[in-house]
């Protein structure tokens, strides 16, 4: 028998390269064969709920990595509640109506206005699918679980139902009416824009002075007088229906150049710069609330402006005289409605000028703005020219400017509800404490929420008109529409005529001769998705309402957050959410935005084809979602060296206790050595640490926790001097026997911790236990264990931990002076105080082995310390040569080397273990 078989090196069958984007595939293979997934909620069906509500992402296009960061985060916490005493059912789903899908069919060569709106529309619904599946498929090859065959998808006739029931009860409430208002118009879409659709981009805009003459100045102002208005929109002039000033501000009647003008007092010597006039006198003044009701003539046409009194005139810009379009803009429609001014929008929905604009019937807004100027400029009217750049809103999806544009609409109230929303908002729990106010923010201060979109894929308004055009929206229209679109889907709509989408025998006083027509606009996306509480949470049987949690990107304050509690709370009076947690955005490794334009985004698929999921899982782990994150191929690179820390680490625990049977084996653990007990409570405190930051959502803690614990705690301490017990001593000696103990718990401990971020990795591990469970994901998150004389063991090894610190510095110095050479080589003469001493002497352990040395001698007091010797707090270490031979078998050098004449080669304590166990080993006499 050689010397080398008397060792208990440890052998497994965990690889050391985890070959991840193989293997993960057969681990989702066999999950899916055995439905671990149901096993896992049938474990459940009688616990407490927690709802974690998906959600939808838009269906088109694979997914990207800020998808990947959204769905794994959702599955990390699903998998630990699930680990954790709860049911918590996982149903992603998907948002498929709106814009996008119709421009991409028209990107393929789909010739819309050669085919009916229905059959446009099934084209749409089959891309949709197709989209989904898609991204199903990239969803699962991450590792997510849940209810993949059943999702719930928002153009299925069951949703639809349901969103038109939501719809007839905000109806039914008085929520829901239609009106001439301005709203964001995409001329690029040909669509009226929800807020969320909206996004800001640096712009050149022209900014013009202009001059309107006075007309009726009420005695106070002559003929002989101008108001001066400034707009950065010319566009608009044609549009002028009225002048608005501050009712409290000083108001200046100048004398500039020669030509008398008014306009607020603080800003004369501003405007007078901008303009360019030189000599420029104040003959008068006058108070804002004195000029109401004056008028001014239009500098275009043959109508006069009213001017009126708004507390929406602000001195930050401008001239203090607003100019005012009612058709288009939000605070001039709202005065232009107390002033009773009317609302005029020449423009169509491509953007261009009608005839109620003359001059310019045709012409596209924007080049508009010229043609105005000069017209304004030869009727003497135009006081300045210039331009700027400015922050102006933009269509999200054709990346075009959008419009104020009044156009009838459909709008949700949210007037009626707005207090209830903000109520509703501040009983919710925020992760983000500033998300609330966030949300708040934006519901105190948006308006009404246009909810018709002149689109054709999509959720149809279920409105009717009688024969005056009166809108009809009863209990009974809409119930009766909600089952068409419940058993035939919303296509239903376009393929039928309205009589045939009313009830049998329908009857409405705007309609004598039972004639019916049906309104065509869709509704807002916006709608759709926001409707899922009822749909969903309210739909299924496994889930419930209101959600435990909705989880999105710090873009949905605007969208899925606001739209959701806005119906909700119209509906049913709460939120839909208990808590909401938002995450930050993706960015590349240098802060930029991701941009296929740059190129730099990158893909989820070439990432797990190259690393494997679970080192995209690891790195969601590794990053504060809470805030814009960063990602490249070095950061990744940087996270699979802690996956192969991690998974090595794992590797050398399995690997020593090939042989341990934990039923047979384990050691309990008052019977265990001190520093043993040391390392189960350190793995104890891991455990309520990573759980506490489960709990918390504070995943990048986690991965911190971990790392330390793989690489501090264990690597560099109990796994380094392990090799010293469990190789060298016997099989069933009680000192391996007792680190096998802790090297299996913290195994099985840190499979169940890893699970909800490494699935694939922590079931590899799994498979090498002896465990009941035949996977992890089965298993129960581990329990927080109560210690006997913890805080007392922690205090002891503290304490030898700092000591250990000091002895490493005196052996790195030691090792630069070319002493020794590894630690093992050296002898250690320590010098303690008292008190050191005494600790010395309560960790009753092996103090040389703990520090990885062949000789270790406790000398006298601190004080008797040679001059030679390295200075501590705590004690002075002299470090030298281990005196002796190598023992063939331990490598440590020792002094009893061939002590034992049947082992020549072996330390004393070596030939005991084999003598003992392995005699055959040995050399005899004869040899």
């Amino acid at each position: 028998m050689k010397m080398k078989e008397t060792l208990q090196l440890g052998k497994t069958s965990f690889p050391m390269r985890g070959n991840l984007p193989v293997r993960e595939m057969e681990w989702q293979k066999d999950w899916a064969e055995a439905d671990v997934y149901e096993q896992r909620q049938k474990l459940n069906e009688t616990k407490p709920t927690f709802i974690l509500h998906d959600g939808p992402p838009y269906a088109n296009g694979n997914i990207h990595i800020g998808h990947a960061l959204n769905k794994i985060s959702k599955d990390i916490i699903i998998r630990y509640k699930s680990m954790s005493g709860f049911r918590s059912p996982y149903v992603p789903g998907w948002d498929t109506h709106g814009l996008p899908i119709e421009q991409a069919l028209t990107n393929k060569g789909v010739k819309r206005k050669e085919m009916s709106v229905a059959e446009f529309r099934k084209l749409c619904e089959q891309y949709a699918w197709e989209q989904i599946n898609k991204q199903r498929e990239d969803f699962k090859r991450l590792g997510v679980a849940g209810e993949w065959d059943h999702p719930y998808v928002t153009l299925t006739p069951d949703y639809e139902e349901a969103q038109i029931r939501v719809f007839g009860k905000m109806a039914e409430k008085g929520y829901i009416y239609k009106g001439l208002k301005p709203i964001y118009w995409s001329p690029s879409s040909e669509s009226a824009l929800a807020e969320a659709e909206i996004e800001y981009k640096d712009v050149k805009s022209p900014s013009i002075y202009v001059a309107f003459k006075i007309v009726d100045g009420k005695g106070l102002i002559d003929e002989a007088t101008s108001l001066v208005i400034w707009t950065t929109t010319p566009w608009t002039i044609p549009s002028n229906l009225g002048i608005a000033v501050h009712p409290e501000y000083e108001y200046a009647v100048v004398v500039a150049d020669g030509k008398k003008y008014v306009l607020a007092k603080e800003l004369v010597e501003t405007v007078a710069e901008e303009i360019g006039w030189k000599q420029v006198e104040v003959i008068s003044e006058l108070k804002g609330k004195d000029m109401e009701f004056m008028t001014a003539q239009h500098p275009l046409y043959d109508r006069t402006s009213l001017v009126i009194l708004g507390d929406h005139v602000t001195l930050d810009a401008g001239t203090g005289l607003v100019h005012t379009a009612p058709g288009h803009g939000d605070d001039d429609y709202i005065i232009g409605q107390k002033y009773k001014l009317g609302v005029l929008s020449p423009i169509d929905d491509r953007g261009c000028f009608t005839d109620e604009a003359p001059g310019l019937e045709g012409v596209f807004y924007d080049k508009g703005n010229k043609i105005i100027t000069d017209m304004l400029e030869e009727k003497g009217a135009l006081l300045s020219l210039s331009f700027f750049m400015h922050s102006y809103p933009h269509d999200w999806r054709t990346k075009k400017p959008v419009i104020f544009r009044a156009t009838p609409q459909w709008f949700a109230s949210i007037d009626k509800v707005r207090e209830d929303i903000l109520n509703a908002v501040e009983g919710v729990e925020w992760v983000q404490k500033w998300g609330m106010q966030r949300l708040y923010n934006m519901v105190r201060d948006r308006g009404d929420w246009v909810i018709s979109r002149q689109r054709a894929w999509g959720v149809p308004l279920p409105i009717f008109y009688g024969e005056n055009g009166e809108p009809i929206i009863t209990p009974e229209t809409i119930d009766h529409v909600a089952k068409l679109f419940g058993e035939y889907g919303s296509n239903i709509w376009f393929e039928r005529e309205a009589k045939d989408l009313l009830p049998k025998g329908f009857v409405h006083p705007s309609s004598p001769n039972n004639s019916f027509t049906k309104e065509t606009d869709i509704m807002d996306v916006w709608f759709d998705s926001g409707s899922s509480h009822e749909a969903v949470l309210k739909g299924r049987a496994n889930l419930s309402f209101p959600a435990d949690m909705y989880l999105e990107g710090s873009d949905q304050y605007r969208g899925w957050f606001n739209s959701s509690i806005t119906t909700s709370v119209a509906i049913n009076g709460v939120a839909p959410y208990k808590t909401v947690l938002s995450q930050g955005m993706v960015l590349d490794g240098e802060g930029r935005k991701m941009s296929k334009s740059i190129g730099n985004t990158m893909s989820p698929d070439k990432v797990t084809k190259q690393m494997g999921a679970d080192i995209i899982r690891l790195w969601v782990s590794s990053v504060d979602t809470q805030a814009d994150v960063r990602v490249s191929d070095d950061i990744l690179k940087q996270v699979s060296e802690v996956y192969r820390k991690i998974r090595n680490t794992m590797r050398f625990l399995l690997a020593n206790t090939s042989d341990f049977q934990p039923a047979e084996h384990t050691v309990e653990f008052s019977d265990l050595r001190s520093v043993d007990k040391y390392m189960l409570i350190r793995l104890n405190q891991l455990v309520e640490k990573v759980e506490k930051n489960y709990d918390k959502y504070e995943f990048s803690a986690i991965y911190q926790l971990i790392n330390n614990f793989c690489t501090v705690d264990l690597s560099q301490f109990y796994l380094d001097f392990a090799k010293d017990v469990v190789y060298i001593e016997a099989e069933d000696a009680y000192e391996r026997r007792a680190m096998q103990t802790v090297f299996y718990e913290v195994v099985v401990k840190m499979a169940k911790l890893l699970t909800p971020i490494l699935p694939h990795t922590a079931e590899e591990i799994w498979a090498h236990l002896s465990e009941e469970e035949v996977y992890v994901q089965l298993a129960e998150m581990p329990q927080v264990e109560e210690y006997e004389n913890e805080s007392e063991l922690l205090d002891m090894w503290g304490a030898f931990m700092d000591i250990r610190q000091d002895v490493q510095k005196a052996l790195e110095e030691a090792r630069n002076e070319k002493k020794i050479g590894k630690s093992f080589e050296a002898k250690l003469t320590l010098y303690p105080t008292e008190q050191t001493k005494d600790l010395f002497v309560s960790l009753n352990s092996n103090i040389g082995q703990l520090l990885i040395v062949s000789e270790l001698e406790i000398a006298g007091d601190k004080k008797e310390a040679p001059e030679t010797a390295l200075q501590f707090d705590s004690l002075a270490i002299v470090v030298e040569h281990a005196h002796g031979e190598t023992c063939e078998r331990c490598r440590a050098i020792k002094e009893d080397v061939g002590v034992n004449k049947s082992a020549p080669t072996l330390c004393a304590r070596c030939a005991a273990i084999v003598s003992e166990n392995y005699p055959e080993a040995l050399v005899t006499e004869t040899d």
